[in-house]
């Protein structure tokens, strides 16, 4: 009877103590877990920044008059005079006939819409435009300072003539490399500064991320004058 007590009794505390060993063990699993967690969960995210100026390689000028006439055989005489007004300039500017593109013109019937005591004199409107496409980038910005001259010619340019004109970069890809380098180099010493100051080093690169590339004018009145940016976002380990 003694020894079946004392069995009862081993069993009633050795539930007990295996509970609380595992606990313990679990505890120190845990601990560990956490640390570990704690010690890969350091890091600082920082952006590196790369910008250049560049001049634009590229040059649209869409040159766009109107002119009216009573009959379409008089319209189509003014456009081609016209025309040739037109090109006759950009060559003189130091342009040639592949650079140059004639689009079709808009051709409006005034009369269509028009009571017979409002029709105007001249029944038909154009609307045409000549586009100068060229790589000569200081050319084309010297042409339209002097198109003034267009005008005392009569040629009859729209109000906005010089608005629709676009100067473009296309040598993204060239740059592209450096400025990518550049970006990073300027990440890391963000990276380092922060690790100096708050007693860490810097370690492996947990994350990057590239953002875009934008061109934008250096400003409104220099249109030829680019701005590339990059900005990068890194997340680095820090050490102790």
């Amino acid at each position: 009877m003694t020894q079946e007590r004392t069995t009862a009794r081993e069993r009633d505390w050795f539930g007990p103590l295996l509970l609380a060993i595992g606990l313990v063990l679990a505890s120190l699993f845990l601990a560990d877990a956490v640390r570990d967690f704690a010690v890969r969960d350091r890091f600082v995210e920082v952006k590196g920044l790369s910008e250049r100026e560049v001049r634009a390689d590229l040059a649209i000028w869409p040159i766009t008059y109107s002119l009216s006439a009573e009959t379409l055989e008089a319209l189509r005489a003014g456009m081609d005079r016209t025309d040739e007004s037109v090109v006759a300039y950009l060559k003189l500017n130091g342009f040639n006939d592949d650079e140059i593109r004639r689009n079709p013109p808009q051709v409006t019937d005034r009369w269509l819409n028009a009571y017979d005591n409002q029709r105007p004199a001249e029944r038909y409107a154009a609307q045409r435009t000549l586009t100068l496409r060229t790589t000569k980038v200081e050319a084309t910005r010297q042409a339209m300072d002097q198109a003034a001259e267009l005008i005392s010619q009569g040629v009859p340019l729209m109000p906005d003539w010089g608005n629709a004109s676009q100067f473009l970069f296309t040598g993204l890809d060239d740059i592209k490399p450096e400025m990518i380098a550049e970006a990073t180099a300027d990440a890391r010493r963000a990276a380092d500064q922060f690790a100096e100051d708050s007693g860490s080093r810097v370690g492996a690169i947990r994350s990057a991320r590239q953002g875009y590339f934008t061109i934008t004018e250096r400003d409104p009145t220099s249109p030829e004058d680019k701005l590339v940016r990059v900005v990068t976002t890194i997340d680095y380990m820090l050490d102790d």
